[in-house]
Formats: C-alpha cells, structure tokens, sequence
C-alpha cells in the first residue's frame, strides 16, 4: 500500500502538469475561437454593409465551436477535481492507518510503563523488607552484645 502511494506521488505532479497544460491549451482554443467569433460577428456582407443570413449562421457556427470548447474545459475541470478527491481520500486512508498503527504503539509503551511501574514498587517492596529486617538483625545484634556484655562484667 505503501509502495502504491509512493509510485502515486511521484506520478501525481507529472498528472497535474499534464492537466495543467492540457487546461491551458483548451483555454487558449477557447481564445482563438472567440477571436474568430467576434472576427465573424463584424463580418457584414450584405446589401447596404448588413448582415446576411450566411454570416449570421457562420456566428452561429462560432458559437458552437465556444460552447464545445467550454464544455471540454468543464469535463477536464472536473476530471481534475476528481483526481484531487481521490488523492485526498487515499491521503487520508494513509493518515488513518499511520495513525491507528500510532496509537498501538502508545498502548504498547503504556503497557510497558505499566509493567515497569509494577517492577519498580516490587523492588522498594523488596527494599522495605530488606531494610526492616536489616534492623531489626542489627537491633537484635545489638542486644545480645549488650546482654552478652552484662554477662561477663558480673560475672
């Protein structure tokens, strides 16, 4: 999945140049056929400089031709729109599985602080039980010397 988003990422922006492109030679026919048009709406070759109904089909004609082009441009508007929503929506599939495999390894870690928390109250457990019996031996070390030591002085 991985390697998919990669080799999509690295293919992405050459898309993203070639619909560029793609969008600007459309717009720019769009220009040329507007350019015409207007060329074609000045046209007036009939009796008395009015226009006849052969340029007003040719205009017509234009006008077709623009309508044609700006539906292209829409169709590769939204194809690019459509890209974009499907790069999004495999972004965020990324961002949901990093995310879920992120936040098993913060349970994993407080499992662990867990475990080492309990090891650690082990320990001075241990260390309390060690150091009481250390006193109460040297206590007990302690009064027998004194008990011993009062033996042999009366004695």
């Amino acid at each position: 999945m991985k390697l998919l988003l990669l080799l999509f990422l690295l293919f992405s922006p050459l898309q993203d140049e070639n619909a560029s492109a793609k969008l600007e030679r459309l717009v720019e026919e769009r220009q040329s056929l507007h350019a015409q048009w207007q060329a074609s709406e000045s046209k007036k070759s009939g009796i008395f400089g009015n226009r006849t109904k052969k340029d007003m089909k040719e205009t017509n004609d234009w006008l077709e031709r623009i309508i044609s082009k700006d539906n292209q441009i829409v169709e590769e508007l939204k194809l690019s729109g459509k890209i974009e929503t499907a790069v999004i929506g495999q972004e965020k599939d990324d961002y949901k599985t990093i995310t879920l495999s992120l936040e098993q390894d913060v349970q994993a870690l407080k499992r662990a602080l867990g475990e080492r928390d309990k090891t650690i109250e082990e320990m001075l457990s241990n260390r309390r039980t060690f150091e009481w019996t250390t006193l109460i031996f040297f206590l007990t070390t302690l009064g027998l010397g004194y008990w011993i030591y009062r033996g042999k002085k009366g004695a």
